[in-house]
């Protein structure tokens, strides 16, 4: 007979920016998620380049990029097990 554990599953957002001329995605997590999200997709829909600075959680310390450069954003939610 197998036992099965039940972990609690929680959910986590992540905003995830491809950028022009970047190979790979940048996968930022914040505190507010919804309101990076919105503010970055409004910035895209912008034709004048601002410079926009980001402080993520996580391994991503600082970010700064032009918001012209935006290709494309997603708003990821993930599982994930907290130890």
């Amino acid at each position: 007979m197998v036992q099965q554990f039940n972990t609690p599953q929680k959910t986590r957002h992540a905003v995830i920016l491809f950028l022009k001329g970047s190979a790979t995605p940048v996968v930022m997590y914040f505190e507010n998620p919804q309101a990076v999200y919105a503010e970055l997709k409004q910035l895209m829909k912008s034709p004048t380049p601002v410079l926009v600075e980001k402080e993520p959680i996580g391994p991503i310390k600082k970010l700064c990029f032009v918001s012209t450069q935006i290709a494309g954003l997603v708003l990821q939610e993930e599982p994930y097990v907290q130890k």
